[in-house]
């Protein structure tokens, strides 16, 4: 910095918590020459920045006009401050405000780059159901309080690890400041009951569900926002079997697959229906159905279409991933009676879902804020 100091207050209001927006700002000032700090508040973020008049200018030009992908900024205001002389640009603690309300990411589904690490032998990440980073994961169903920091969400039980430490603390890395950041070694397990007895864990776990389903058995399963009931699409005596016991009569199943080139097989995909299905909020999405889908009749009775979604986390993608003999597309319907509200905690769910599942596929995240399917058309 050679020339001229100011100092500048900014106020940032909107989904700006659980987007990757502070570390946003901090590779923002860094590349700008600017210091200062960056916080969450109860009400959105604060930031302090010193710096040259036109790299202050530039850098809330880029915060208002290209903030991240998964941000939406109501309200920025800025205010002109004395010149502090910080040395360095730092993400501050948190600061909870009494009374204050701030609008919550929903969750997002699973990034390309995750979904890459997932399948990858050499990754430390490989096969992880929850892997997660700055750009994808739970948000809404796991915060307990704002602001959305790991202590105020139901990951704030696990304790980071020395390497997802420091994935968290490098500013270069996708997991900076990732709330749910976990890997194997220090975040949540997967496992598989049935009659509340444990019969496998982990890739095990996975592994003995995937067996489940390809043998038409029901498995109710721990998702993102609450639990599905699942079972082979194809086979017209477990869709049936699921329908009985769910009192479903005739109202259509979602039905998940593991790419978008599976589901055009049983379905005509527009390029605006391909849009949608592959978005972030990863909806169902009703399909034209092709005469030679093999999806049982009785997954949507009468109908001409099916409600196709993609899997949205890594555990849905590795239940689904493609293999010979297993299911190429499953029920994936909420984990409910018809008409209850889906079960998302586990007592509950073992209660009123246990004469409808075969086995439960577990894992200890606690979900916090229930989140059903949303469907677009």
């Amino acid at each position: 910095m050679n020339g001229e100091m100011s100092g500048l207050k900014v106020w940032v209001r909107g989904i700006v918590q659980g987007v990757g927006f502070r570390p946003f700002v901090f590779n923002l000032a860094e590349s700008l020459d600017i210091k200062g700090w960056v916080k969450n508040t109860s009400s959105g973020v604060e930031i302090e920045a010193m710096g040259e008049p036109e790299a202050l200018r530039r850098f809330v030009e880029t915060i208002r006009l290209n903030p991240p992908a998964l941000a939406r900024i109501d309200d920025l205001r800025t205010e002109p401050i004395p010149s502090n002389g910080y040395a360095t640009f730092e993400i501050h603690e948190s600061q909870p405000q009494a009374g204050a309300f701030l609008p919550v990411s929903p969750d997002v589904a699973i990034c390309p780059d995750c979904q890459r690490e997932l399948f990858t032998p050499a990754d430390r990440r490989y096969r992880y159901p929850f892997i997660n980073c700055t750009n994808c994961g739970p948000r809404f169903s796991i915060i307990l309080d704002i602001p959305y920091d790991r202590p105020n969400t139901s990951m704030g039980s696990f304790k980071l690890c020395p390497a997802c430490q420091a994935d968290y603390e490098n500013p270069r890395d996708r997991r900076f400041h990732a709330q749910p950041v976990a890997c194997p070694v220090c975040g949540p397990h997967l496992w598989l009951e049935a009659q509340g007895e444990k019969l496998a864990e982990r890739e095990d776990a996975l592994q003995s569900a995937r067996e489940m389903l390809k043998n038409g058995k029901i498995l109710a399963i721990k998702g993102l926002g609450g639990y599905h009931l699942a079972c082979d699409a194809s086979s017209p005596t477990a869709v049936a079997e699921l329908r009985r016991r769910k009192k479903r009569s005739d109202k259509a199943f979602a039905l998940m697959a593991f790419d978008l080139e599976t589901i055009r097989k049983h379905c005509l995909v527009s390029d605006e229906e391909a849009r949608l299905i592959t978005a972030h909020t990863a909806p169902v999405v009703l399909l034209n159905r092709r005469a030679e889908s093999t999806v049982a009749a009785e997954a949507a009775p009468g109908q001409a279409t099916l409600g196709f979604m993609l899997p949205y986390t890594p555990l849905h993608l590795l239940l689904t991933e493609l293999a010979p003999g297993f299911p190429e597309v499953l029920v994936m319907t909420s984990g409910n009676l018809s008409e209850e509200p889906i079960a998302y905690q586990d007592n509950d769910a073992r209660q009123r879902l246990g004469e409808l599942a075969d086995a439960f596929l577990l894992h200890d995240r606690p979900i916090h804020m229930r989140v059903d399917d949303s469907v677009a058309r």
